[in-house]
Parts: C-alpha cells; sequence; structure tokens
C-alpha cells in the first residue's frame, strides 16, 4: 500500500491581514505545529516591530523560529532552508501535516523551491554598504545596483534595502552580478507543498496596518528601537518600523512625522508582499475571514 505523503500547508500575504491567527485555527485542525517564517521573527531583541505572536498565541501551538537568534547573528535565507528541512524530518515523524506561516518571500522560497549557491562577502564589504545607507539612504543604492546588474535590477524588490545590499555585496566581492549565480532551478521536495494567500480589500488591510502600528506604538516600539541603537546596521534592522523610528531618535523628524512614515511604508510593503506571492508559485487565494472554506479546502 502507497505511503501518504507528508505536506507542508505554506500560509502566506501581505503584513497585518491576519497570517498568524489564520495559521494558528490551521495548526489546531490538523493538531500540528507552526513553523514561522519571517525573516525578523528569528531575533530575541525584536518583539514589538515585528508583530510576534503574543504569548497567548504562542501557547495555543507550537510555534518554532521564534526568539530563536540574537540580533547579533547573522542568519540567512540559506540558513533557513537548512534548518527548516532538517526540523522537517523530526516534525513529519509525528505529523502527516505542518504548517509556515510568514510573508518574508525569499525565506518562504528558500523553504519551498531552495536558493541559488550564493557567495558570502566580507563583512567590510556590507559595513561600507550599510554606511552608505545610512548616511545618503537607498537611492544611490539602487543607481549603482541599476548599473551594475541591470536584470537583478529590473527584477527585484529594489525598496528593500536588505535585498539591494546583499546583491552589490555579492557584486562588490566576485565582481560578477548578483543575477549571474540566479540559476532559479526549483528543487523537488520529498513532500508535498500547498499555499495559502491571505489577501483582502485595500481599505480594509490598510486600515488593518494603521492600527496595528498605533497599538505598536502604545506598547513600547519607540523603547525597543532605542535599545537596539548598537545594532542599527544590522540588516534586520535596515527595515520597516525600526529605520523610520531611528531617524525619530536622531531628530531628523518628528515622532507623529516617524509613525506616519511607518504607516506609508508599511502599506508599500504590502503591496509589495502581494506582487511577490501573485507571481510565485501555485498560491490560491482567501479572504482571511474565510477559515471553513480554506478548512475545506485542504481536507
Amino acid at each position: 500500500m502507497a505511503t501518504k505523503r507528508k505536506r507542508l500547508i505554506v500560509v502566506v500575504g501581505p503584513t497585518a491581514v491576519g497570517k498568524t491567527a489564520m495559521g494558528i485555527a490551521l495548526a489546531k485542525h490538523f493538531n500540528t505545529e507552526i513553523i514561522s517564517a519571517d525573516s525578523r521573527q528569528f531575533y530575541r531583541e525584536m518583539s514589538i516591530g515585528t508583530a510576534k505572536p503574543n504569548a497567548d498565541e504562542l501557547a495555543e501551538v507550537k510555534h518554532h523560529f521564534i526568539d530563536t537568534h540574537s540580533i547579533e547573528e547573522e542568519y540567512s535565507a540559506g540558513d533557513f532552508e537548512r534548518d527548516v528541512l532538517l526540523l522537517l524530518q523530526t516534525l513529519f515523524e509525528k505529523h502527516d501535516v505542518v504548517i509556515m506561516v510568514g510573508g518574508s518571500g525569499l525565506f518562504v522560497r528558500a523553504v519551498c523551491e531552495g536558493l541559488d549557491n550564493l557567495p558570502k562577502a566580507p563583512v567590510a564589504v556590507r559595513d561600507r554598504l550599510n554606511s552608505i545607507f545610512e548616511r545618503e539612504g537607498l537611492a544611490p543604492l539602487q543607481r549603482q545596483l541599476q548599473e551594475v546588474d541591470p536584470h537583478y535590477y529590473n527584477d527585484a524588490d529594489i525598496h528593500n534595502p536588505q535585498r539591494v545590499i546583499r546583491a552589490l555585496e555579492v557584486y562588490e566581492a566576485t565582481g560578477k552580478p548578483f543575477s549571474s549565480y540566479r540559476v532559479r532551478e526549483t528543487i523537488a521536495r520529498p513532500f508535498e507543498i500547498v499555499t495559502i494567500g491571505l489577501h483582502t480589500e485595500r481599505s480594509k488591510l490598510y486600515e488593518r496596518i494603521n492600527l496595528r502600528v498605533d497599538m505598536m506604538v502604545e506598547e513600547g516600539l519607540v523603547d525597543e528601537v532605542r535599545s537596539l541603537l548598537s545594532y542599527r546596521n544590522k540588516p534586520a534592522l535596515l527595515t520597516v518600523g525600526y529605520a523610520e523610528i531611528f531617524d525619530f531618535i536622531d531628530g531628523k523628524v518628528t515622532l507623529e512625522e516617524a509613525i506616519s512614515r511607518v504607516k506609508q511604508n508599511s502599506r508599500r510593503y504590502a503591496k509589495r508582499q502581494i506582487t511577490w506571492f501573485k507571481k510565485y508559485g501555485n498560491t490560491v487565494w482567501f479572504e482571511p475571514e474565510e477559515r471553513e472554506r480554506i478548512i475545506n479546502f485542504l481536507t
């Protein structure tokens, strides 16, 4: 008799759409565990600005890759791919289904398709590029990327500092464009992958994003960012919710302006996430309230 194939259910979508709640509901239904594929929730020092599941949510279902690393450590999508595949071997011994939840497209792709074998750049190269970003913003780095690697520039999320800096790192370390290392060959996995996308009308999503940012500020986002000042050049902190508050702490903008920018940049990030996941794989899309319909689709 044929052995039943194990299944990884991946829940993706834009920030604030309700992925955490959906992941928990599905994990309870299938009596299984959750892998977080959010590239910032790994870090213990980053909680409020990353909208980690709260203590009650973490108690409902066992989560993996939440608070597993320090911001002082480098943890790449390639590291995540390796660690998740090892973990899945163990989880699939106990469960037929495992849930993975996240909005970080590159980390989701790493697990589902595999990544190309990219070279590591010297720390000095990264530090210099980060310094340019801190002093002059993203624009000069975007222009440099367009010049040295127009193919990747036209294909990538060029508004994501981590992606731009990573591509320039590889170019400066090797003399070859980042795009030349991207083979784009999907690596077959020994388990079935089903990807569920959550999306809702733009006005509703933007309202949820604005509300979430207000809650983050009330919960102490500014103090959290202030506690991370000595790590501000780390890639995980060159992101929405942190970069804008650093500008406030530096006296470049008022707190009101910084909060407004967090909301605006979160909305822009959500649009980029939607674009990424709509191009990605065989994602089946649902409204976040359609829990019963999603469960029926999966069973």
